[in-house]
């Protein structure tokens, strides 16, 4: 860690919440995780969920070893303002693909239901054109 640290303000580190560019506080230090997402043994989503708050609670939690812990130094990047972490998380809801009907199985049943007896009947067609006697 450097000696001189930079001071971030929370609003700016909340912002870095995307599996590319990724910042997570833990014990009032901030770090950049961003290299780290696709090597973390619990997986992007356990750092993505952490990200936007103050991630001490969920980090001890877990219970990581000295090794994990270590390996926080080469991701440190600074210190958080204190007097800018809000007291309460306000809630985000997370980032939904929009509901696409088409890809729903209801919608592969009504295809089947129309598909499937088209099928039959081009095939009841087709053997009885082969099998009739000319």
């Amino acid at each position: 860690m450097t000696s001189d640290s930079k001071v971030h303000l929370f609003e700016e580190v909340s912002k870095h919440n995307k599996t590319k560019d990724c910042w997570l506080i833990i014990d009032g230090k901030v770090y950049d995780v961003t290299p780290f997402m696709d090597d973390h043994p619990g997986g992007d989503e356990v750092l993505l969920s952490a990200t936007g708050k103050d991630a001490t609670n969920d980090f001890e939690d877990v219970g990581h070893s000295d090794s994990a812990r270590e390996m926080m130094d080469k991701y440190y990047i600074g210190e958080i303002d204190k007097a800018t972490v809000p007291l309460k998380r306000t809630y985000v809801a997370p980032q939904q693909p929009a509901y696409n009907p088409d890809k729903t199985p209801e919608f592969v049943i009504k295809i089947l239901q129309f598909l499937v007896p088209l099928l039959i009947l081009g095939l009841a067609f087709a053997v009885r054109h082969y099998t009739k006697e000319k």
